[in-house]
């Protein structure tokens, strides 16, 4: 990460460290089952890094970036040789009140920017490359809504590692060393009922979440009889080490259908420090004492990827592209 200068150059395809943006497109996309459609796909990725750099020179300060995720079935699809140690489906999580569900993506786009119609252009560019082989199920353009709040009105993101953290909580290191600088990637939408959240009072909306609405101060629930957001999503081992990971949610919504939402992402070195993150808040801790936080805000898609590095990914086409056809 040192060194880097962001400005200077484009950002190159898979850098999970590139800057937080102020506007993203988040898609995801099944791949179709024919040889023809893996053979699509190959071509597309093999030239993604071409892709953003055709669009991002255009304004080299908005910074455009893209980060590709590989789902558990069709990284089999691509490769039968390795693959990353915990990478597998999105489990689906059945809490006494509240469930997570696991919903289909083969490869997931995450694209960033500073300016929004960078992110429509590549997006476009992508689906006209990659034609009739995908599937759009999931498409969510997402924007930063005042001082890095969700429409809840709560900053959001935090608690995100920085420095020499970052790599430390998202990004793979010498425990799987065929995959050293990847990542794991999960995904959700939520939707958020406003007027519910309205009618709740402040101080209760701060308990819910563990900080204090206006200016952001973390609050200390230790003691208290139900355990906040804050803490539910704080994921500390046996040994006391407490595990990070790097969220770039975003809000979306439209007004005019009602619509108000905030896309999770959250990229980890260990894809169990999300799924231990979000059992706690669906299961509860102790059980049932769930994340009151899921009364206002319902998951409407779940799924997991893997972020290769760009020589990995490089890599993976290119083999998938020397496979024998199969008849």
């Amino acid at each position: 990460m040192a060194g880097k200068n962001w400005d200077r150059v484009p950002i190159d395809a898979q850098s999970i460290d590139a800057p937080l943006s102020s506007a993203a497109v988040f898609l995801v996309v099944t791949v179709a089952n024919e040889q023809s459609a893996i053979a699509k796909i190959c071509s597309t990725l093999g030239e993604l890094d071409d892709l953003i750099k055709n669009v991002g020179f255009r304004d080299l300060s908005a910074r455009l970036s893209c980060i590709v995720g590989i789902g558990s079935d069709l990284w089999d699809r691509l490769s039968s040789d390795k693959r990353p140690q915990e990478l597998k489906p999105f489990a689906p999580i059945a809490g006494a009140v509240h469930a997570a569900p696991s919903t289909p993506g083969d490869l997931l786009f995450h694209i960033r920017s500073e300016r929004a119609d960078l992110c429509f252009e590549l997006e476009r560019i992508l689906l006209d490359s990659l034609g009739n082989s995908v599937t759009v199920v999931d498409e969510v353009s997402g924007f930063r809504y005042f001082d890095a709040r969700d429409l809840l009105g709560f900053v959001d993101g935090t608690a995100n590692p920085t420095g020499y953290d970052l790599p430390a909580a998202a990004i793979v290191g010498d425990e799987d060393a065929g995959f050293a600088g990847g990542s794991y990637v999960v995904v959700q939408k939520y939707l958020h009922d406003l007027g519910a959240w309205a009618q709740t009072p402040t101080p209760l909306q701060e308990a819910i979440i563990g900080r204090t609405k206006i200016d952001n101060i973390e609050i200390d629930d230790d003691a208290a009889p139900r355990k906040s957001h804050k803490s539910l999503a704080t994921i500390v081992d046996a040994g006391g080490i407490e595990h990070d990971i790097l969220r770039d949610n975003m809000p979306f919504g439209r007004p005019g259908q009602r619509e108000f939402g905030t896309y999770f992402i959250g990229y980890s070195r260990r894809l169990w420090v999300i799924e231990k993150m979000l059992q706690r808040m669906y299961v509860g801790d102790p059980p049932g004492a769930y994340d009151r936080l899921l009364d206002f805000s319902t998951p409407h898609t779940g799924t997991t990827f893997f972020a290769p590095t760009r020589p990995t990914l490089q890599a993976l086409v290119q083999a998938a592209q020397a496979k024998p056809k199969v008849p």
